[in-house]
């Protein structure tokens, strides 16, 4: 896989008109890290939806403690042109309804 496709600006993880402390946050963070992590769950775990791979992060990489770190890696990924939906969608733990992804 392209190396390249996980060079993330951090500016680009947060809002214009986010606080600072997000700011801080995201130069604080290895994004790409966490992409490649989430790819290889959605790989590993395909079709999937998103509490599928979060377990799937748990069992694998039980110091990653933060289920919002994993979930908005999914649009990053999307963006990339990576992941893409299948169309369907399946019940999560909370009995709502998640969409499916899969690796492009």
């Amino acid at each position: 896989m392209n190396d390249d496709l996980f060079e993330t600006p951090a500016y680009k993880l947060v809002r214009r008109n986010d606080p600072s402390t997000s700011y801080e946050a995201a130069e604080s963070i290895d994004p790409t890290k966490m992409q490649k992590i989430v790819l290889e769950g959605i790989n590993a775990t395909q079709p999937c939806i998103h509490d599928e791979v979060w377990q799937w992060v748990q069992r694998n990489y039980p110091h990653i403690t933060s289920n919002s770190s994993v979930s908005s890696r999914f649009n990053e990924l999307q963006k990339k042109g990576i992941i893409e939906l299948t169309g369907e969608k399946r019940k999560g733990r909370s009995n709502r309804q998640q969409r499916e992804w899969r690796v492009v």
